[in-house]
Protein backbone atom coordinates (compact mmCIF):
# COMPACT_ATOMS: atom_id res chain seq x y z
CA UNK A 1 0.00 0.00 0.00
CA UNK A 2 2.78 2.55 0.95
CA UNK A 3 4.35 2.01 -2.86
CA UNK A 4 1.43 2.47 -4.58
CA UNK A 5 0.98 5.79 -2.63
CA UNK A 6 4.33 6.87 -2.95
CA UNK A 7 4.15 6.15 -6.78
CA UNK A 8 1.15 8.04 -6.98
CA UNK A 9 2.69 11.49 -6.18
CA UNK A 10 5.24 11.15 -8.81
CA UNK A 11 2.67 10.61 -11.70
CA UNK A 12 -0.21 13.08 -10.05
CA UNK A 13 3.28 15.53 -10.00
CA UNK A 14 3.97 14.83 -13.56
CA UNK A 15 0.20 15.31 -14.71
CA UNK A 16 0.16 18.78 -12.97
CA UNK A 17 3.52 19.46 -15.06
CA UNK A 18 2.06 18.53 -17.95
CA UNK A 19 -1.05 20.06 -17.83
CA UNK A 20 0.69 23.12 -16.37
CA UNK A 21 3.07 23.22 -19.83
CA UNK A 22 0.22 22.78 -22.12
CA UNK A 23 -1.52 26.05 -21.95
CA UNK A 24 1.88 27.99 -22.53
CA UNK A 25 1.86 25.98 -25.71
CA UNK A 26 -1.06 27.18 -26.96
CA UNK A 27 -0.40 31.30 -25.29
CA UNK A 28 2.82 31.53 -27.70
CA UNK A 29 1.11 29.46 -30.45
CA UNK A 30 -1.70 32.39 -30.56
CA UNK A 31 0.54 34.77 -30.14
CA UNK A 32 1.52 34.63 -34.08
CA UNK A 33 -0.45 37.02 -36.35
CA UNK A 34 -3.32 34.94 -38.69
CA UNK A 35 -1.81 32.76 -41.23
CA UNK A 36 1.32 32.63 -39.37
CA UNK A 37 2.81 28.92 -38.18
CA UNK A 38 5.34 27.89 -35.14
CA UNK A 39 6.68 25.41 -38.30
CA UNK A 40 7.27 28.97 -40.61
CA UNK A 41 8.99 30.54 -37.59
CA UNK A 42 11.47 27.22 -37.34
CA UNK A 43 11.70 27.19 -41.20
CA UNK A 44 12.22 30.96 -41.29
CA UNK A 45 14.93 30.66 -38.75
CA UNK A 46 16.81 28.60 -40.86
CA UNK A 47 16.64 30.99 -44.10
CA UNK A 48 17.70 33.48 -41.54
CA UNK A 49 21.18 31.74 -40.81
CA UNK A 50 21.24 30.45 -44.29
CA UNK A 51 20.19 31.31 -47.91
CA UNK A 52 18.26 34.25 -46.82
CA UNK A 53 21.46 35.74 -45.79
CA UNK A 54 19.87 37.53 -43.49
CA UNK A 55 22.59 36.69 -40.25
CA UNK A 56 25.53 38.31 -42.55
CA UNK A 57 24.15 41.98 -42.00
CA UNK A 58 21.88 41.40 -38.65
CA UNK A 59 23.70 38.66 -36.81
CA UNK A 60 23.76 35.18 -36.01
CA UNK A 61 20.71 36.34 -33.48
CA UNK A 62 19.26 38.87 -35.22
CA UNK A 63 20.72 41.86 -32.71
CA UNK A 64 22.55 43.89 -35.23
CA UNK A 65 25.69 44.92 -36.65
CA UNK A 66 27.20 48.03 -37.92
CA UNK A 67 25.90 46.93 -41.09
CA UNK A 68 22.37 46.08 -40.40
CA UNK A 69 20.24 47.28 -37.49
CA UNK A 70 18.69 44.71 -34.42
CA UNK A 71 15.45 42.77 -35.39
CA UNK A 72 15.38 40.94 -31.75
CA UNK A 73 14.21 44.05 -30.08
CA UNK A 74 10.60 46.47 -30.11
CA UNK A 75 12.06 48.88 -31.33
CA UNK A 76 11.52 49.54 -35.70
CA UNK A 77 13.27 52.17 -37.76
CA UNK A 78 10.79 52.07 -41.16
CA UNK A 79 7.80 49.98 -39.64
CA UNK A 80 5.66 49.13 -37.39
CA UNK A 81 7.05 45.47 -36.63
CA UNK A 82 3.83 44.08 -37.93
CA UNK A 83 4.07 40.77 -39.85
CA UNK A 84 2.45 42.09 -43.06
CA UNK A 85 4.67 45.06 -42.69
CA UNK A 86 8.21 42.65 -42.32
CA UNK A 87 7.41 40.97 -45.55
CA UNK A 88 6.99 44.20 -47.67
CA UNK A 89 9.94 45.28 -46.03
CA UNK A 90 11.93 42.34 -47.15
CA UNK A 91 10.93 41.75 -50.14
CA UNK A 92 11.11 45.54 -51.55
CA UNK A 93 14.54 45.80 -49.46
CA UNK A 94 15.00 49.39 -47.49
CA UNK A 95 17.06 51.69 -50.36
CA UNK A 96 17.53 54.63 -48.07
CA UNK A 97 18.10 53.15 -44.26
CA UNK A 98 17.89 55.49 -41.37
CA UNK A 99 21.03 53.89 -39.67
CA UNK A 100 23.10 52.31 -42.20
CA UNK A 101 25.07 53.77 -45.06
CA UNK A 102 24.49 50.57 -47.18
CA UNK A 103 21.29 50.29 -48.37
CA UNK A 104 19.07 46.51 -47.91
CA UNK A 105 18.81 45.14 -51.47
CA UNK A 106 15.42 42.93 -52.12
CA UNK A 107 15.31 39.59 -50.63
CA UNK A 108 18.24 40.78 -48.99
CA UNK A 109 19.85 40.02 -52.37
CA UNK A 110 19.35 36.42 -52.02
CA UNK A 111 17.45 34.45 -54.13
CA UNK A 112 14.63 33.32 -51.49
CA UNK A 113 10.73 32.99 -53.00
CA UNK A 114 7.73 34.68 -52.11
CA UNK A 115 6.96 31.79 -49.25
CA UNK A 116 10.35 31.89 -47.76
CA UNK A 117 10.38 35.74 -47.80
CA UNK A 118 7.17 34.69 -45.55
CA UNK A 119 8.55 32.27 -43.46
CA UNK A 120 11.61 34.66 -42.76
CA UNK A 121 9.41 37.24 -41.68
CA UNK A 122 7.87 35.01 -39.29
CA UNK A 123 10.54 34.33 -37.67
CA UNK A 124 12.03 38.02 -37.60
CA UNK A 125 8.51 38.72 -36.06
CA UNK A 126 8.78 36.00 -33.34
CA UNK A 127 12.33 37.18 -31.57
CA UNK A 128 11.20 40.88 -31.84
CA UNK A 129 8.54 40.51 -29.39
Amino acid sequence: MKRISGWSLPVVTLVGVLSLAAPQAVSAQAALPDGVTAAMVETGKTLFHGAALCANCHGQAGVGSGIAPNLADKTWLHIDGAYAAIVKTITDGVPSPKESMIPMLPKGGSGITDEQVKAVSAYVYSISR
